[in-house]
Formats: C-alpha cells, structure tokens, sequence
C-alpha cells in the first residue's frame, strides 16, 4: 500500500462519506503516485431534501471539489435513491459497484463497517462483499468508520479497527476536502465538524504511537 503501484477505489453511500472514512489514506495514496477512484452510490439527497434536480448536481459539484482537493484520478456516480437502498433489489445495489469495480480493475477497495446506524452504509457494505468476493482481482477490502454513523451505532457487531494509517501529513488536506461539503458540516461536538474529524484522527494517531491516523477493518486481504 501507499507505494504508487494500486489502483485503489473508496465506495461510499453518498457524498462526504468517502472523506470522513477515508479521506487521510486517499490523499496518501494520491500523493505516493496510486490511482484513486471514488463511486458516489446513491443522488445522497431525495430523503434529506426533497427530489431537488439542483441540489444534486450541487453535491456533485462538492463531490468533485473535494475529489480534487485529495487528489482523486476521477469520482464516479451511481445515482441510486438516497436512504432507500434497503428498498432497492440487492442485485441492483451489488450491480452498481460490480460495473465499478470492472470499469476501474481495483487492486484496494475501502468502503462502509457494518456497524451502522445508517442503513445505507450497511447496505453498500453487504454489497462491497459481494462485488469483492474471491475470484476477482481485488486484493485488499479494508472497511472504514463514518463519523455519526459507526459512532452512533449501538453493540460492538461489525467495526473492530487492525489497521492503523499515519495521515499526519495529510490531516489537513482531509479537513480542508470535508469543507467541500458545507451543506453537510455541523458545528462541534457534532462529528461532522471539522474539529471533531481532527479530535477523531488524533485519537486514532493516540492508539497507533502516531499524531494521528485513520482506522480500518480489514475485510479481506488476498497474498
């Protein structure tokens, strides 16, 4: 990892969740020479705020500012219903990242823990799974916590961090990408905020022996 020879995809099920779970490593990898994708699921906007045709070309838009700020090759889109994937046929959620998967041939994959309040994120992990499974060419699938989602999320099933990555260097590249997303930032203690993203990070850093660091499960890993 991080040597400038993967090609490396984050899945997340609507925009910002890529940065608040894996914004540190993206940046890393982007800066060590890999190629970094991101697949956007859902439109990330019909339930929250109503079926507004501009806002979702606004979150987009912020999608690929942030995109750039971390220095991703290209963000894609799946345009799947915001907070009603458990109402969408398994197949077709597992459809939308299988085509991305094939389109952009990853070698690491990160996407959603299963320890999730939000019941999107739980289905985009079920389907990471599916899309991943052995037999494909991806060699690594590393599941990440998402601010006010993992944390909220009741029992200990699901998010149970091996693999600590040093995003000292790259800590303030993720808050200024995550300002991307004024629409989604709160102000703190909420864990959408700025300051909690780096409270969080530091913590993380506390429990690795570096200033700070982002924390992943690794779902599987093919040697």
């Amino acid at each position: 990892m991080f040597d400038g020879t993967d090609t490396v995809l984050v899945i997340g099920a609507h925009p910002d969740d890529e940065v608040l779970g894996a914004g540190g490593a993206m940046a890393k990898h982007a800066a060590a020479g890999d190629e970094v994708h991101v697949l956007i699921v859902t439109e990330g906007t019909t339930q929250q705020y109503g079926d507004d045709e501009d806002l979702i070309e606004e979150k987009q838009t912020d999608a690929r500012t942030c995109a750039e700020t971390l220095g991703v090759s290209a963000i894609h889109f799946g345009g799947l219903p915001d907070m009603r994937l458990d109402e969408v046929a398994h197949v077709d959620v597992n459809a939308a990242i299988e085509d991305a998967c094939a389109e952009i041939g990853p070698d690491i994959v990160y996407t959603h823990s299963r320890r999730e309040v939000n019941r999107d994120h739980v289905e985009i992990h079920d389907s990471t799974l599916v899309a991943t499974r052995p037999g494909t060419d991806v060699s690594t699938v590393l599941a990440y916590e998402t601010p006010s989602s993992t944390d909220f999320a009741p029992g200990t099933d699901g998010f149970d961090p091996d693999l600590f990555v040093d995003i000292e260097e790259h800590l303030e590249t993720k808050i200024e990408a995550f300002g991307s997303y004024e629409i989604e930032k709160r102000p703190f203690p909420h864990p959408r905020s700025p300051e909690a993203l780096e409270a969080i990070a530091r913590s993380r850093g506390a429990a690795s022996g570096v200033p700070a660091a982002e924390a992943f499960d690794v779902l599987r890993a093919y040697r």
